[in-house]
């Protein structure tokens, strides 16, 4: 991790605001901020949990993968979202079960897991915010377990292209990853896309040609 000028726009985030004197002057005390280069891996498979990290800048991309090396996203954390993984180790003292990674450089505070916890007993409104953050990535794994099972992988593609905003830099294995499937028919899907007019392939580029046919 890079060294970084704090970042006092956390300390207002609606969870942070009005702490008891108390548990903001820890806060102000503990609370390390971070810049992580993009690419960097946060935490791997059978990693403990060190902190929690909330994001002012970039995202956080939280995948499973297999032997052979196949990723499957998860979800994303951006700015204002919480990694429930990174919850549920820190209230179970249990070993992450995902990887994360830097999808370009983040910015954000980490906090030890001590002050986590203190602030998850004692103040309301970040309790509301983890409790919340766990409802919203609950649909959001539903949803994902019912596209990767029911929905066609043409349909996954075109929704995943969807999701990004243009530009969309991504390579075809990354797409692969986000979708559950493998580099060589992800690409084969897309040039069928491209044959269609929907989109336009370049190296490590796609531009969406026809959002509404797409």
């Amino acid at each position: 991790m890079l060294p970084v000028d704090p970042v006092p726009v956390l300390f207002r985030l609606p969870a942070l605001v009005g702490l008891p004197t108390r548990l903001d002057a820890a806060l102000r005390a503990q609370a390390a901020p971070v810049r992580v280069a993009a690419g960097r891996m946060l935490f791997d498979i059978g990693s403990p949990c060190e902190a929690f990290l909330m994001l002012d800048r970039g995202s956080l991309r939280v995948a499973r993968s297999a032997p052979t090396g196949r990723e499957i996203l998860l979800y994303r954390v951006r700015p204002g979202e919480s990694c429930i993984l990174t919850v549920a180790c820190l209230l179970s003292n249990s070993l992450y079960s995902a990887r994360g990674i830097a999808e370009g450089e983040l910015r954000g505070m980490m906090l030890r897991p001590t002050l986590f916890h203190e602030l998850l007993a004692e103040w309301p409104p970040f309790r509301a915010f983890i409790f919340a953050s766990f409802a919203d990535r609950m649909i959001e794994l539903m949803a994902r377990i019912d596209e990767v099972a029911f929905r066609g992988l043409n349909e996954r593609v075109a929704s995943a292209l969807l999701t990004h905003c243009e530009p969309i830099v991504i390579t075809h294995q990354r797409l692969a990853d986000e979708v559950g499937s493998v580099r060589e028919v992800v690409s084969r899907i897309l040039k069928e896309f491209e044959a269609q007019g929907l989109v336009r392939l370049a190296r490590g580029r796609i531009q969406i040609l026809d959002r509404e046919r797409l």
